[in-house]
């Protein structure tokens, strides 16, 4: 009897409750995705609300190293654009963050931090994509890479004032170390 093929990791999916993702590993009866809005999510691989849009790797092996999904949800978020789920400190949650311009005649507006917070956790993950990029890039010099580098770590020492935002202090920009935050 021929073992059945699984979609391996890097497929491509789609779940009606949570969205698109890729599989980043391969369990006995589940997938474990990271889902663009949901982060990574454990899934049945007989879930009728889960749909393989397109299978890369396919294969009979199973992968369970946690090691290696760690790895893999890191190099997929750096890479692809996919971001962590990054919890809003409790404070915040429900709030609204309020613009009021200086001129009375004109009016205001008011934002949902959880939506502000979100865009600027975009912005994070994709300084950090830039960083990887000009890592990676071949035709940089050193110095340039150095330079570049320090440019995004001055951008970085520029975002700390958002940090009050986040419930856990890994997730918070940091700067130069040592230096002061704004």
């Amino acid at each position: 009897m021929m073992e059945e093929l699984t979609a391996g990791i890097g497929s491509r999916v789609q779940h009606a409750r949570f969205g698109p993702g890729v599989i980043i590993g391969v369990k006995y009866a589940q997938y474990v995705v990271t889902f663009i809005n949901e982060g990574v999510v454990e899934v049945d691989k007989t879930d009728p609300k889960f749909e393989v849009l397109y299978s890369e790797n396919r294969s009979a092996e199973i992968e369970t190293a946690s090691e290696l999904e760690t790895s893999l949800l890191k190099i997929l978020r750096l890479w692809n654009g996919f971001s962590e789920v990054v919890p809003l400190g409790d404070r915040w949650t429900g709030g609204t963050m309020t613009l009021t311009p200086k001129d009375t005649n004109q009016k205001g507006k008011d934002v949902p931090i959880e939506v502000f917070f979100h865009k600027i956790v975009m912005v994070r993950d994709r300084l950090r994509v830039l960083e990887q990029q000009i890592n990676a890039h071949k035709l940089l010099s050193d110095e340039d890479k150095v330079n570049l580098q320090q440019y995004i770590t001055r951008i970085y020492g520029s975002l700390t004032t958002f940090n009050v935002l986040f419930r856990d202090k890994e997730h918070w920009f940091t700067g130069e170390k040592g230096g002061k935050e704004d």
